[in-house]
Order: C-alpha cells, then sequence, then structure tokens
C-alpha cells in the first residue's frame, strides 16, 4: 500500500457524542443509556464479548438503526435529523457486501457515480471518478484488478475493494465491522497495517469493531470496552491495559489473559503474567511485592518464549511467560515468582476497581 496523494476533498475527521443512548429490540435492551465520547480523527476501537451491542452502536452510527432514547451528535450537529444519504459517512460490513455483478472498478466508483446520477450539475466530473479509481487502485494494490468480478478475487482482494469503496467517498466517518475476521493470520497483519497506514493519511476518524482485543489494541488511539449492553471503559489502550477499571475488564483485556484470584473479603486480585519475575534458588522477593508459589502444569511454546500454566497450592491455575534465551521450565517444576507492587490489581466484591 502506497502513501495517500493529497486527494482534491479536504477531509475532516468528525468528533461524535453519544448521550444515554438506548435501543431495545423487544424486550432485550442492546444498548443501555450509553455515554461515549469518539475524538475527531481517532482510530477508535469497540471491544466486547459476542452479544454486547457493539455492532449495535455501529448500525446506530451508520444510521441503520435509531435509538429509542437519547442522543447521537455529530460536530454539534443532531444526526436523527439528517437523511441517511446526506450523512459523510462510509462503512465497511464484515463479509464486505460488494456488488457481485460488478466489476471491481464499477464496485468502487458506485458511490461517486450515484452521487453524478443524482446531480449532474455539481456531481463528480467522470474524468474525476476515473482519476479517483485509479489513486485507490494505487492506495491499495488493485492494479490488474479492476476488470475482475468479485467471485475472481481473494478474501483479501476483496476487503481491499471494500474498503477502497468506502474511501473513495473521503467521508469524515469510517466504520469497520470486524473487515479482518474472514481473513488468514498473513493477510490479517498486512490489512491491519493498511488501516493503519489509511487512517494516517486521511485523517478521518475511524471506528472500528472488532472481536479480537488484541487488534483492537495494537490499532486504536481510544479503546471502548463494552458488556451487557453499557461501555464498562474507555481510554487509550495503555490506561485500559494498565489500570482495568474492573474485574471484567482486567479478565477481558489482554493476552494472555489477567491472572486472578479470589481474596478472603470476597474481591480479587490479579496480575499480569508479563509482570512476574521468576524467582530461582534461593533469591528473595523484593519488600512489599507478591509472591506467588505453584507448580508447572503446561507449557506452550510460542516461538519467542513459553506460555506457561501452574497451579498453585490450592490448584488455581496462573500463566507465566518466559521468553527466548531463559532456561525453560518444564511441566512438574516447582516455580515461585514476585509480582511489583504496582503491577498489582485489586477489584472489590462488586468487581469495581480499587485504589488508583
Amino acid at each position: 500500500m502506497t502513501a495517500l496523494a493529497p486527494s482534491p476533498r479536504a477531509t475532516r475527521g468528525a468528533a461524535i457524542s453519544l448521550q444515554s443512548v438506548t435501543r431495545r429490540f423487544g424486550t432485550t435492551v442492546a444498548l443501555d443509556g450509553v455515554d461515549l465520547r469518539i475524538p475527531a480523527g481517532s482510530l477508535t476501537a469497540i471491544v466486547g464479548p459476542s452479544g454486547c451491542g457493539k455492532s449495535t452502536l455501529l448500525r446506530l452510527l451508520a444510521g441503520l438503526e435509531r435509538a429509542d432514547e437519547g442522543r447521537l451528535i455529530a460536530d454539534g450537529s443532531d444526526l436523527s435529523t439528517h437523511p441517511l444519504g446526506t450523512r459523510d459517512l462510509a462503512m465497511v460490513f464484515q463479509d464486505y457486501a460488494l456488488f457481485p455483478r460488478m466489476s471491481v472498478e464499477r464496485n468502487i466508483s458506485f458511490g461517486l457515480r450515484l452521487a453524478r446520477r443524482h446531480d449532474r450539475r455539481s456531481g463528480p466530473d467522470p474524468r474525476f471518478i476515473d482519476a479517483e479509481v485509479a489513486r485507490m487502485a494505487d492506495l491499495f494494490g488493485l492494479q490488474g484488478l479492476l476488470r475482475r468480478r468479485p467471485d475472481q478475487l481473494s478474501g483479501g482482494q476483496r476487503q481491499r475493494v471494500a474498503l477502497a469503496r468506502a474511501v473513495i467517498r473521503n467521508p469524515s466517518l469510517l466504520l469497520l465491522d470486524e473487515p479482518l475476521s474472514a481473513l488468514d493470520v498473513a493477510l490479517r497483519a498486512s490489512a491491519r497495517a493498511e488501516i493503519l497506514r489509511l487512517h494516517r493519511d486521511l485523517g478521518t476518524t475511524l471506528v472500528l469493531v472488532t472481536h479480537d482485543q488484541q487488534e483492537a489494541l495494537s490499532m486504536a488511539t481510544e479503546l471502548v470496552v463494552m458488556n451487557a449492553g453499557r461501555i464498562v471503559q474507555a481510554g487509550t489502550p495503555d490506561q485500559v491495559y494498565r489500570r482495568p477499571a474492573s474485574r471484567f475488564v482486567a479478565g477481558f483485556v489482554g493476552a494472555p489473559a489477567m491472572n486472578l484470584f479470589a481474596t478472603p473479603d470476597g474481591g480479587t486480585r490479579g496480575w499480569r503474567p508479563h509482570d512476574a519475575r521468576l524467582l530461582r534458588g534461593g533469591a528473595l522477593a523484593a519488600p512489599g511485592s507478591l509472591e506467588v508459589a505453584g507448580v508447572v502444569d503446561v507449557c506452550e511454546y510460542t516461538g519467542s518464549g513459553q506460555e506457561i500454566i501452574c497451579r498453585d497450592a490450592e490448584g488455581v491455575p496462573f500463566t507465566l511467560v518466559q521468553h527466548e534465551g531463559e532456561e525453560w521450565l518444564r511441566a512438574g517444576d516447582a516455580v515461585r515468582v514476585e509480582v511489583p507492587a504496582a503491577a498489582v490489581h485489586d477489584f472489590a466484591p462488586d468487581g469495581s476497581r480499587v485504589g488508583g
């Protein structure tokens, strides 16, 4: 993917605000009083378990759903008063939704050609449309494919066509609904890089819904975690990862997942596998740090190291991470680790975070 050349149409990312938004489907509450601010020009990733409401939120932003209660504001204007066709946004669906009988060129240019058909006087000129299609083909590596139909393309190529069709409109808001879920591992990596370059070069506001929280952590400038129709935490990926607001966020965000243990008062104490240090021989833990002992149960080689599942004296599992170059642990080995006090997370019985 090449750098995006300056476009004749200036792009400005939209700032989005959801205010007490509720969406119901019969007796099911998909969104429950959601308050959220999406900064202009951000790449905001929304994650959460299946059924948490993240796709409903994206469809509401797109105008495919209407809120039962609350307001949706874009750059100070209430979107509910804007007809769907006048909203300055584009969406890439999980299944790409390409027109099967149209060529790649026609799929990419569809929105611009439709705009010209509706307004020949001020709509885009045919020469401009052709130039923009060529620019998209160069940007997304689709040269030589413009005459093909979608059924003649690979999954990765179809994904790039769907992105090109959205980007050619130069929207102030670009919505992506799990656009990488159908790709294999190698294609997902390259597609992530393409989306990041695209966001950098266009400066548009991009909202990505994904079930892959590692994908969200690596791509987003803003991370939103949802559960049961509510936003349980929003902030930068670093803030959410390092200071989870609740036990749910602590267990959901991060791979390997945070180690969580019940405490005598009914709360939970946790620490991330990467924050633990092995204590070998007679080494002592530093004053104030947490010391955990157990026995190695399972070792999983990851290429750059090992993920090790251990069990403490009560049989509760916890995970460690070893890096290449360390002396490997083996099943049955006794282990002791220390976790710095600053890396220990405490949660109250109701699941809320204790302390800062």
